[in-house]
């Protein structure tokens, strides 16, 4: 007995059943990443959302249920059954992969899950790469994690690439953050007077917070320590150390903190010296004996230097 079906052609039989392998290889995509945003949805009310995590997990998802329904496709092709079949298998998975794909794309894709699995940053933690890309991590992809620096560009860099580099992670663990304010003043101005306007500007700004142990409360040190840390070629240096409960914050801090104290210097006469180089001449003679002699070289040796001939 003939089904019905039989009358249909061949073609149309096989791209009705790939349309509905896609279909429902689609269906099932958006349905588990609907349930996984739901989730993410649901912890982010607890503060327990680890984004990295879930956004990884679900580029996971669905790399894996497209491949097994491109899969699932290729074993309905005659000429293809067999790939298909040992596509979805699993047996034969690494060996097209690394027949297909190059070693070095599965070293970032291996190199993403070791980010995930081990957390060295996750998103939204702002990061430093061997002292030459700075900016907050905004996304960590199969192949790539994407950094956004302080000018909103975005910086690509292979996951093999920065899972073997030095990274500066400001957000690991802690957010707080101590910042340098480093004032250079004259050897002349009273370091007392400058070091308490250090600390009173600093100390009086909105996003400083209190960084003290109870017993360092107890002993009264100060909120905003000031010592003198270099006696330089020009200038006393002194810093003060200031903490923030963020970068973000401390980037503000800091830069409110020259502008205020540079402020409070120049009202109460404390100098900022800039590097100033004295030259002495020997035999007693004075600078106009210098630059005479200078130029009463310059035309003797203007008068021995030959005439150069015209052009022919």
């Amino acid at each position: 007995m003939k089904s019905v079906f039989d009358a249909v052609p061949a073609d149309f039989r096989l791209l009705s059943i790939l349309a509905t392998i896609i279909g429902l290889t689609a269906l099932l995509n958006w349905a588990l990443i609907n349930v996984i945003n739901r989730l993410e949805s649901s912890r982010l009310t607890t503060g327990s959302v680890d984004k990295t995590a879930f956004n990884f997990a679900k580029r996971l998802i669905s790399v894996l249920i497209y491949g097994a329904g491109f899969g699932a496709c290729l074993t309905h092709i005659p000429e293809l059954k067999i790939v298909g079949h040992s596509l979805l298998t699993g047996a034969g998975i690494l060996t097209i992969v690394g027949g297909l794909a190059s070693q070095q794309v599965l070293g970032n894709i291996v190199s993403g899950f070791m980010i995930v699995f081990f957390r060295p940053f996750r998103i939204g933690d702002r990061i430093t790469l061997s002292g030459n890309y700075s900016g907050t991590v905004e996304d960590i992809t199969l192949r790539e994690t994407i950094v956004r620096d302080a000018e909103n560009n975005r910086i690509i860099i292979p996951n093999s690439q920065i899972s073997s580099e030095v990274v500066v992670n400001a957000n690991h663990t802690d957010h707080k953050i101590c910042k340098f304010i480093d004032v250079g003043v004259g050897y002349s101005s009273d370091l007392e007077r400058a070091m308490t306007i250090m600390q009173e500007e600093i100390v009086k700004h909105p996003l400083v917070i209190d960084q003290r142990t109870e017993a360092q409360i107890r002993d009264n040190t100060p909120i905003v320590p000031v010592r003198v840390m270099a006696l330089g070629d020009s200038s006393v240096t002194l810093r003060a150390w200031a903490w923030a409960d963020n970068p973000a914050n401390g980037f503000l801090l800091q830069c409110d903190s020259y502008v205020n104290v540079k402020r409070r210097f120049d009202e109460a006469g404390i100098e900022i010296p800039f590097p100033q180089q004295t030259i002495s001449f020997a035999n007693g003679k004075s600078d106009s004996d210098y630059f005479s002699s200078r130029g009463s070289m310059q035309r003797e040796t203007d008068r021995s230097a030959p005439t150069p001939e015209p052009p022919r």
